[in-house]
Formats: structure tokens, sequence, C-alpha cells
């Protein structure tokens, strides 16, 4: 444990040493070696300015403490806060890692879709769950959280359906013989949506918040074609007669069959495509691109383009998961994220102090409690109405 517990100090740690180091956290068999850890690495932190207000220092270091354990908290603490000077970035990195983990410890037994259309708790937001539109190629709308499960329309040989766990189904009818051209339909999520679409070819797409899929009710020719905006994840049917590709407002992603991840939203400054299995080429502009998997391409609106190995694939894919992860995010990028899933405006009041974050949440917590992870690393912010405030 002391082993693994300085590679996740040290931000030296695999995927696998993280699993393994909070799978003992979970056993609560170590917890005497961990409380130690904990105070060994408090005692270590470089000095400096107070980072936490005096007044909520019990509050953080029981919530660093007990991650869901009975632990104890060194009996000296409180003696030691009086003096000691903490380094923002060692505590924020404790910190977030490992009290988030009693959210992540819970994680299977986690259910993201919630009520439709429950009441907004007063300067506070819930989370999103499965929301979409569906548009048809005549223009006519449905709305997928309020449809009814069953077939939801027919498009020349292809029949739509909403499957009993929410899914978006299109089935194209066996032996179908139609000269027609293919309708195109869109599904849009938006902001505190989520949705998944298995496509005519039986590929599976999962819809992060505030995004779109546009596609043809079934694939002809020597290409299957989809545009997406936003962020989606998908589980590409292999055919090597009839390639399959992706594009975006920056690039086009070719594949054969395989999984990956493609974030593009227009806020963002960089567009990731992430690969988990399989093969797929990057094109936009003059770069280009083979992934393997593990590698991610990044598109970068200054240009700056680049394949970057050994990315951390659950990182990646954590959102459609249930998960809120954060890898060196600043916080910009985590209320950004916030204000896509918990469909709130963020505005900014003051200098926003630049610093980054490690850890993770589940997604299915109130937007209070995420934000109040920010708060205890000192970052004022507020919920007003539908705003998030940043004092």
């Amino acid at each position: 444990m002391r082993y693994l517990f300085d590679r996740y100090y040290s931000k030296t740690a695999t995927l696998q040493e993280r699993d393994e180091l909070f799978a003992i956290i979970e056993a609560g068999e170590s917890d005497h070696v961990l409380s130690a850890l904990i105070q060994k690495a408090w005692d270590e932190m470089e000095t400096g300015q107070p980072f936490f207000d005096p007044n909520k220092t019990n509050v953080i270091l029981n919530n660093v403490l007990v991650s869901g354990q009975s632990l104890k908290i060194p009996k000296n603490y409180n003696r030691k806060l009086n003096w000691i000077k903490v380094s923002a970035a060692a505590v924020v990195m404790l910190f977030m890692g490992i009290v988030a983990y009693q959210y992540v410890a819970k994680r299977k037994k986690t259910v993201t879709h919630i009520a439709v259309n429950p009441q907004r708790p007063h300067n506070d937001a819930l989370p999103g769950s499965n929301k979409a539109v569906l548009t048809l190629a005549n223009g006519k709308t449905i709305t997928l959280d309020d449809a009814q499960n069953g077939t939801l329309a027919q498009q020349g040989s292809t029949i739509v359906k909403k499957a009993a766990n929410g899914q978006l189904v299109y089935n194209v009818a066996a032996l179908a013989k139609t000269n027609t051209a293919p309708s195109i339909n869109t599904i849009a999520t938006p902001r505190g949506g989520q949705y998944q679409v298995i496509l005519p070819d039986g590929t599976k797409v999962w819809l992060n918040s505030a995004s779109s899929l546009r596609f043809p009710t079934r694939f002809t020719g020597n290409l299957r074609q989809v545009e997406i905006t936003g962020e989606a994840y998908f589980e590409v049917t292999k055919n090597a007669a009839m390639p399959f590709k992706v594009k975006t407002n920056r690039a086009e992603i070719e594949v054969l069959g395989t999984h990956f991840n493609v974030m593009a939203y227009d806020d963002e400054n960089v567009m990731k495509t992430t690969l988990l299995e399989g093969a797929v080429n990057i094109n936009s502009g003059s770069f280009s691109a083979k992934l393997k998997p593990g590698q991610q391409a990044q598109i970068r609106s200054s240009g700056k383009n680049k394949v970057v190995d050994d990315i951390d694939m659950e990182d990646e894919i954590a959102w459609k998961n249930g998960i809120f992860q954060f890898r060196d995010a600043g916080i910009d990028d985590i209320l950004r994220q916030a204000s896509r899933w918990y469909d709130l405006d963020i505005v900014y009041k003051g200098n926003t102090p630049v610093r980054e974050f490690n850890g993770h949440i589940s997604r299915n917590v109130k937007a209070s409690e995420l934000l109040n992870m920010l708060k205890y690393a000192g970052i004022e912010l507020k919920i007003e109405g539908n705003k998030i405030i940043v004092l």
C-alpha cells in the first residue's frame, strides 16, 4: 500500500495501480496504514500561504480521511493545522483523488437515468438524464424522453424504435429492395441530456450532452458516413467493404470497425479523437495520422496538431460510464463540463485562480456536490438560478 500510495501521490501510478490502491482502501483492512501515509504526506508538504479557510479544516480532513471507511484522524492534526503551510497543488491532488473515491466505489450501484422533468432544487441543479430530440427527414421532431417505447416511425424500409432501455434503434427490413435514396435523420441532446443510438448497420453510438448525430436511415454504396457535433463514443460494426467515416467541423475520421471517442465541442480549443480498439485514420487539412489503441489525435484551433501516446482511455470515456474524470484539469475545463451536464451558464465575476485538479466523481450527483469539491479547494463560487457564478 505504501508503494501504491507513493506512486499515486507522485502522479506516476498506472491505471492498474490506481485501481489496486482504491480496492485496498475500499476493503478497509489497512486504515491505520492509510492514516499514517496521509499524515506523512501532510507533514512533507511545502511551506507557503494558508490554502484552506481555517474554519473548514476539520471538515476537509474528515473528508480526506473518511473515504467510506472508519479511518482514525491523527491525534495531533488540529495542532499541526495551526502552523502548517500547505502546497496548493499537493492538497488538491490528495483531496480530489481520495475524497472522490467514495463516489467511484459505488459506481456499479449508480443509476444515471432520473425522472423526467424533475423540479430544479433551489440554487442547485439535478444531474442530466436520457434526453434527446429526433428530427426525421420530413422535419417532424420527436422528443425521445417523452415518447412511449415501441415503433416511433417508419422511413422507407427502416423502422425506428425506442427500446425499453431507452435506446433509439434503427432496423432495416431484411431483404429490403428499394431504389429510393435513404432519408437523413438527426438526433440531438440538449445540455443536461445524453442518449444512445443503434444505427442501421448495428453500430452503437453514445451521445454526450449538447451533442448531435446526423446519419442516414440505411447505409448504401461503399461508405457509411455520419456527422457529429459535441462528443460521442462509437462502437463501429465491422464491414471491410464499407468503411465508416465520422465528419466533424475540424476533421474526418475513417474506420473499418473499432471503438473510439470523439470530443469536438465548438467551445473547446482542442478536438480529441481517442482510439480504444482497432485503427482509425484522422485527416484535418494537411494533418494526417493513423492511430493505434491508446493513442489520441489532438486537433487544435491554433493548428498545432499532434498525436499523443499512452492516453488513459478510462479517463476519456468516463462520461459514458457516468463519471466526471479530471486529470490536470483547469477550473475552466471543469466548469464547461458542469455547464453542459447540469444545463447551467457560467458567469465569471473575478479572477479565476490558475490551478489543476485530479479526481473523479459520479455524474449522478447534484451540481452542488461537484462544485463543493472546488469550494473546499478554495474556489469561491455559487449557484444562482440557472447560473454558476465564480466570485
